[in-house]
């Protein structure tokens, strides 16, 4: 799951409480991808959500509130959208997969920061049992979308019998993000380029002889 869905901020308007609760997770999706969730502070997503302190805890009743709520409302539906909806009822499944991949975004700034999902998953899963649960359910979609579509294309005879689709998924899914990984540190995409075309050439393995 790469960031380049990343929700954007709108203007807000008044006395709306869902679009300023909405406003908020946007707020916080966009500081912690940037800070990670330890380094950033509430009055940085004020700040940027442009709403109070009461406003969020109104909607919120802590950080770690607004952290749960980001991982099952913002980076939850940034996975579906890139991974469930473009799988769900495709023709062509690996064509699909491999449209994903290579759809992954470039840009400097996503290639410095990495992956959403990942980035909190390395930064809070040790340290609070919330944040792990949730996460894990977010790579739990991820990893259903990319298995239900291989099986899917094994049925219609256009994926191999003889792979194990929830293998085959954990595969691509920790090759996808050890190439995020490796361009975030070495801040080169070039590398992050040339893993989504080696994982798009082992797609194409995937089709029967």
């Amino acid at each position: 799951m790469h960031p380049h869905l990343k929700p954007r901020l709108g203007k807000l308007p008044a006395r709306d409480p869902e679009k300023t609760r909405k406003r908020l997770l946007q707020a916080a999706f966009q500081e912690v991808y940037k800070s990670g969730f330890q380094g950033t502070d509430l009055d940085s997503i004020l700040a940027s959500a442009g709403v109070t302190k009461g406003a969020l805890y109104h909607h919120f009743e802590s950080k770690e509130g607004l952290g749960y709520a980001l991982v099952d409302e913002v980076i939850a539906d940034i996975t579906r959208e890139k991974w469930l909806e473009p799988l769900r009822g495709a023709t062509d499944p690996l064509d699909a997969l491999s449209k994903i991949f290579q759809s992954t975004s470039l840009r400097d700034e996503d290639v410095i920061l990495g992956c959403p999902l990942n980035n909190l998953s390395q930064e809070m899963s040790p340290l609070d049992e919330g944040f792990r649960k949730r996460l894990a359910r977010v790579f739990a979609i991820w990893h259903g979308a990319i298995a239900g579509a291989l099986r899917d294309g094994q049925k219609r005879g256009q994926v191999k019998k003889d792979i194990d689709a929830d293998e085959t998924a954990t595969f691509l899914m920790a090759a996808y993000e050890g190439y995020i990984s490796l361009a975030k540190n070495s801040q080169d995409h070039r590398l992050l380029k040339t893993g989504n075309k080696g994982i798009t050439r082992y797609i194409q393995t995937l089709r029967p002889a």
